[in-house]
């Protein structure tokens, strides 16, 4: 099988919003390129309920018309077996495969994606330690991000051996697959240009820098280094720099550090900030620049996609030789990648311990990390100050780069290999060992236990299949369905829907054979498909907690 169920949260694939993060953008730009290029005849949603799922129909039908879309509840991840692979918009697939170990561990595969791997490294540890199998896997969107969760799963599994004595410590598949985006959704022809530089005010011969994405100096780009490289180049050649900030600040107050820092460290260049936020911003402004950077020092990336749309809208690029920056650009080529300085590895302990004793937040953590991390200013400026005084040099850089984008970075060259992943996966499930096999007098999940066996200590006795119970007396047939009904609609019981009990049908099938004098437990249940007699066995517990049914031997031990 190549296709898989899309795990479909809005969270995860939705950009009109006010937190908006390179995370939504790339997952609502991966759910209509596979759409649009997967060659499916059909797809498949994971969703918690029919709303989510109308919303998944609606962008399925607006990019892939007339296919069609089936629902695979999350309340019912067996269904999943009959796909055959759930994609998972994150790297946490290990819930999803404690889940699934207590049903059916080779029914289907999972398949998760990286994106920033620094918030929490230590959930990455969870797929060493949960019931992943040699048919899962997790794309690392770049080789550096790859790089990053093996730093922590390596040293993790390291210390499972020596702890636990632990022979072998299983990881998921670790695949290398960019991000993609739409290519052609950046051409722009002279007039978009013009018109979108006459509405900024720029001139014909000035030069307009562009930045697009989240304006926050302690997760993002510190932009002091682009600052203070703009002004030098702006000094060197003598013409009139704009620099675009397409973005949004988490608060005014950093929006008033960037505006004043922008009057502070470069004052001869024309500092421009839009909301990137709005689609028409996010979409348009690419045609105004004539070249594109981003500085980014920051941990939290791992990809970067901008750059990428950059290439895609035939800009140059000036961007920093960072994490997977570096696998997108090629210096020389498409743009010039800037020098980056850390401390050496074992330099910033005190950062990691300070986050997780939550003695700093997130923010303040990789804004740490971001302080002592050098973007080399001089070579950036005279990245800026070559391309602004050469435009020959930016033309052959953008059509480089949008060549580039297009051979490798468009979804019609990244879908595929997201189906080839399904596939591979999809074989090694039929051949490959089950790992931690389970028990079937054991739950999936240890520490998730059914409580009805955490807690079998606790009643006086259980249910058993040789226990005989009888209807209750006095409860007519004509009256039970009436019956049924007004218990279950009573607020004292509300938590009896929902799954916890039977269904009415099942529930009446079992009352309507408990003449005297009974039936046993055992052939109770055997009134109902094998699948539905977990529930219709503590269902008849039910019964008996309301006084429906009645104990006619030994009701249990």
């Amino acid at each position: 099988m190549s296709n898989a169920a899309i795990y479909f949260h809005p969270d995860g694939y939705e950009t009109a919003r006010a937190d908006l993060k390179g995370r939504h953008v790339a997952g609502e730009s991966f759910l209509v390129g596979f759409f649009r290029h997967s060659g499916l005849d059909g797809f498949a949603c994971h969703a918690d309920g029919p709303e989510q799922a109308r919303l998944f129909a609606d962008l399925a039908a607006r990019h892939a018309p007339r296919r069609e879309v089936a629902l695979y509840p999350t309340g019912e991840p067996s269904r999943l077996a009959r796909v055959g692979c759930l994609f998972v918009p994150g790297p946490g697939i290990d819930q999803f495969a404690w889940r699934r170990r207590s049903r059916d561990q080779r029914g289907y595969s999972l398949c998760g994606i990286t994106h920033t791997t620094s918030e929490s490294p230590h959930a990455l540890g969870a797929l060493a330690t949960a019931p992943v199998q040699p048919w899962d896997a997790v794309i690392c969107t770049s080789w550096a991000a790859r790089a990053s969760v093996e730093a922590v799963l390596e040293p993790y599994a390291e210390y499972l051996r020596n702890r636990l004595g632990a022979a072998e410590v299983p990881m998921p598949h670790l695949p290398v697959i960019p991000l993609g985006v739409d290519t052609d959704a950046f051409r722009f022809d002279a007039a978009d240009c013009m018109a979108e530089r006459a509405a900024l005010g720029i001139g014909e011969e000035d030069v307009a820098v562009l930045f697009m994405g989240r304006l926050s100096f302690h997760a993002k780009a510190h932009p002091i280094a682009m600052y203070l490289a703009l002004e030098e180049a702006a000094r060197r050649t003598g013409k009139r720099f704009h620099l675009i900030q397409a973005g949004w600040f988490g608060n005014d107050a950093i929006g008033a550090a960037f505006i004043q820092g922008a009057k502070r460290y470069c004052p001869s260049v024309n500092a421009i900030f839009l909301d990137g936020r709005k689609p028409e911003v996010r979409t348009r402004v690419w045609a105004a620049a004539d070249l594109f950077t981003s500085l980014v020092d920051n941990i939290q990336e791992t990809f970067g996609i901008t750059p990428v749309e950059a290439m895609a809208a035939g800009l140059p690029c000036v961007i920093t030789d960072w994490n997977g920056y570096r696998e997108t650009v090629r210096d020389g080529v498409d743009g010039f990648r800037i020098p980056t300085t850390l401390p050496p590895p074992g330099s910033g302990p005190d950062f990691a311990d300070r986050y997780a004793a939550g003695l700093d937040s997130y923010d303040y953590y990789i804004g740490r990390v971001s302080q002592v991390t050098a973007v080399d200013v001089a070579a950036a400026a005279d990245a800026y100050a070559r391309l602004a005084a050469d435009p020959a040099l930016r033309q052959r850089m953008g059509e480089a780069g949008r060549a580039r984008a297009v051979a490798v970075f468009d979804w019609k060259a990244i879908i595929p290999q997201y189906l080839d992943v399904w596939r591979q996966l999809s074989e090694i499930r039929r051949h490959a060992a089950e790992r931690a096999p389970r028990r079937a007098d054991r739950d999936g999940n240890p520490l998730r236990p059914d409580p009805l066996r955490m807690f079998e200590s606790y009643p006086t006795r259980h249910l058993s299949p040789s226990a005989r119970l009888v209807r209750a007396g006095g409860l007519a047939r004509a009256g039970m369905a009436d019956a049924l009904a007004a218990l279950h609609a009573d607020p004292l019981n509300s938590t009896a829907r929902g799954g916890t009990v039977s269904p009415a049908t099942d529930l009446l099938l079992a009352l309507e054979a408990l003449d005297p004098p009974g039936r046993l437990v055992a052939e109770i249940l055997a009134l109902v498909p094998e699948e539905r007699r977990l529930l219709l066995l503590r269902s008849l517990v039910h019964l008996l907690k309301y006084g429906f049914v009645q104990e006619t031997g030994p009701l249990g031990v």
